[in-house]
Parts: C-alpha cells; structure tokens; sequence
C-alpha cells in the first residue's frame, strides 16, 4: 500500500513491500487446502478425518492414498505457519514505526473471529478460521519472547497432542489387562464410535438433501464438535504459529540466500524423513477406527504428525529454492496473487463446492468419485489463480482482505488500485 502523508501510522503492507515468497506459499497452500478439503465437499466430513477411506478401490483408492500421504494434514500446517509469519510481519512493522500494536492487533484478531463464525455457521463447518482466531489472541503474549526460544517452544507445542495421545493408549493397555478393565474400556471405544457414525449420518442427511437451515443446524452440531478438539489441534497450530515467527524474525524467509543450511536441511533430510514416517504410519494403521485406541493406532498417529510437519517445512524450502531459479520462479509467481487474495480465494472455496455439491445446491453430494475430485481441485483452483490475476489488476485487496483491513484499521481502506499510485 502507497504511504499517507501520516508516514509513522500503521497501515497495511503496500504491494511493493510485501515478502512475494509468503504470497506465493499462501497461493500453494490454498491448492493443498482445497485438495484436502473436497472429500468433506463431495460427503460427509467425519469420513474425511480418518484417513484411507477402506471402501474405495482402483483409481479411488489410489488417489485416496495419494492424497492422504502428500496432503492431509501437511496444508493446514504450512498455513498455520504462513499465519505465524504474517503476525510477526505485523508486529515488525508496528515496531519500526513506534506504533501500538496490540489493539490493532485485537480487532484483526476479533475480525477473523467473525468471518470464521460466519464461515463456519452459514458456509461450511470445516472451517480452520475460528481455530485460528481463537488461537491467535494466545499468540500475542508471545510478542516479547526472544528469537531463538521460538523454535524450541514450538516443537514443545507440537509434542504435547503426541503425548496426549500416547497416554491415552498407555491407558487403554493397562486398562485390557483385566477382563473388567477391557470391558469398560471397549465399551467406551463402542459408545465413542457410535456418536461418531451418528454425526456422519446427521451430516449425510442434513447437506446431501436438507434444507439450507437443517445444513445451518447441523453445521452448529459440527461447529461444537471441532472446537471440543482444540485441546488435540490446538497445539499442533499454535507450534506452527511460532515457527512462522521464527523465519520471520531471524530474516529466513526475507533473505533464504543467508540461510543455505537450514534450507538444504528442510529440502534433503526433512522432507524425506518426513515421507517415510508418513508412509509407516500408512502401512501400520492407515485408517482411524472410533472404536480402536492401541499403542498401534499411537504409532501411527504420531507418526503421522512428525510426517506431516517435517513435509510441511521440506515443501517450503523447495518453493523457496525454486522460487530462486529463473526456469521456475516465473510459473510460481502466478500464484502470488492468489495467495494475496487468500482469505477470499479460502471462502470462495467453500461457497462453490457447498453450492455445487449441497442438497440446498446442486445437490451433488457424494456423486463425485475420490479420483475425479482431483482435476476438479485443479480446474477450480486454475480459475481462482486467473480471478485472483485478474481482480488485483484492478484492486489493491480482494473483498474479504478489504473488510479484514477495514476492520482492523478502523477505516475503509482505499480499493481501486488506481488510487495505491497517489
């Protein structure tokens, strides 16, 4: 954004001062999320969190897997990290300007809260947002830590649902040890999955052939749902938060030409490590069952985090790396208006698969195989990269950045790109 004559105050980053490698990742992470995202489109969410779907066969099946292992889970973390760096980008600013930070912080905080709460309420109950905004308000009493904590307090809250987890099956072990003890604990394992099979039933009915205000009602249901889980995913986003602060503070992301060991480390040993455990995690258990919690399904659960956190860094490091090559750092800069306009491109996502597969829609639902829903990602996320092209020509935000900006500043912020020149 083009400085005011008041050059100390606080404004949103002009197009020119912005870090293109975080645009271009925000652009690649919209297609992950969308790619992650369109099973619980197509059907019901409940299925879509437990990993291979066991019914599928042929082609299905392998996209299923494909997905599973080099998406699932890895987008939303290289998200949460994007978000993380976008915090730190703004607390820098406020700094080098001398300018409060935490009310205007506050309000772009409670803004995101809104639009997720809309999101989430009206749109689609898969929603990340409120997460994040919930989660975003905790991140501000980190301002003050030093740089070089960041890193180790993350991994510290990236552990903590691993350990969760593992203790939870410790007890299920002890507790099979006596025929009363395995008989409770089944029992609660049985009662567990009974109300999860009952949630994907609500959910088939309500958006494959519900009205609008019974796929309202049961958005509610699954709203609730997902915020009793913050205390698993909590941690893992905020552990990302904290990293993204860390490549934004110790100047990793500005300047990558200054950090070339960490980068071949994330692209040479983290990534592949990171596959390998996601593919042991597969072959062990590669589906959730509600019913079953024995130090198997721990193995593969953590396996599957440290993979999906180490896939997520070793990606950004080769975005990083290719954005430095002349033959691929010009197809990827198309996506950086797309990752500009990341909320709209975000909630567009969801306003037109809900439109197209929802009983209150097109009514499509569960009528799009696992395999097609791949070049239906694609083409999706092709027109949303010439949109976004298109839109930024003409405007400085896409809708919802502008409502976001508006809210945060307290004051409308100049749209038509024409006026970012004066």
């Amino acid at each position: 954004m083009a400085e005011t004559l008041d050059s100390t105050r606080l404004q949103p980053v002009a197009a020119r001062e912005r870090i293109e490698s975080m645009d271009v990742l925000r652009g690649f992470a919209l297609l992950g999320i969308l790619l992650m995202n369109i099973e619980a489109f197509v059907g019901p969410m409940i299925p879509a969190l437990t990993g291979l779907n066991p019914q599928l066969t042929g082609a299905d099946r392998i996209a299923d897997a494909l997905i599973y292992i080099f998406v699932q889970g890895k987008f939303y973390t290289l998200f949460s990290l994007l978000f993380g760096m976008g915090f730190a980008v703004m607390s820098q600013r406020a700094e080098a300007r001398q300018q409060p930070f935490a009310g205007i912080y506050l309000r772009r905080t409670l803004g995101l809260l809104v639009i997720g709460l809309i999101h989430t309420l009206l749109i689609w109950s898969g929603d990340i947002l409120l997460t994040y905004a919930l989660l975003a308000f905790v991140l501000l009493a980190f301002r003050g830590v030093s740089s070089k904590w960041l890193p180790w307090l993350a991994i510290g809250a990236y552990l903590l649902p691993m350990g969760f987890v593992t203790l939870f099956g410790v007890l299920g072990e002890l507790a099979s040890l006596s025929p009363q003890g395995a008989q409770e604990w089944n029992a609660q394992m049985a009662t567990m999955a009974s109300q999860m099979a009952a949630m994907e039933q609500g959910q088939r009915a309500a958006y494959g052939s519900g009205t609008y205000l019974q796929a309202v009602a049961q958005r509610a249901q699954d709203t609730g749902f997902m915020l009793s889980n913050i205390m698993m995913m909590g941690p893992l986003i905020f552990a990302m938060y904290l990293f993204g602060a860390w490549f934004v503070r110790s100047g990793a992301i500005a300047h990558p030409e200054r950090f070339p060991r960490l980068y071949a480390c994330l692209r040479w040993l983290a990534l592949p490590i990171g596959l390998a455990s996601m593919l042991a995690s597969f072959v062990i258990h590669p589906t959730m069952e509600f019913d079953r919690m024995d130090m198997g399904t721990v193995f593969a659960f953590c396996a599957s985090l440290l993979g999906s956190l180490l896939m997520a860094m070793g990606y950004l490091a080769w975005i990083v790396r290719a954005l430095q090559s002349p033959t691929w750092a010009r197809p990827l800069h198309w996506l950086a208006p797309a990752g500009r306009m990341a909320l709209t491109n975000y909630l567009l996502q969801s306003i037109v698969c809900t439109l197209i597969f929802y009983g209150y829609g097109l009514g499509y639902f569960e009528q799009l195989s696992r395999a097609w829903q791949v070049p239906f990602v694609l083409a999706v996320f092709a027109v949303q990269v010439l949109l976004s092209r298109w839109w930024l020509a003409r405007f400085r935000f896409g809708p919802a950045e502008w409502l976001w900006r508006t809210v945060t500043y307290l004051r409308p912020q100049p749209m038509r790109a024409l006026a970012a020149s004066h």
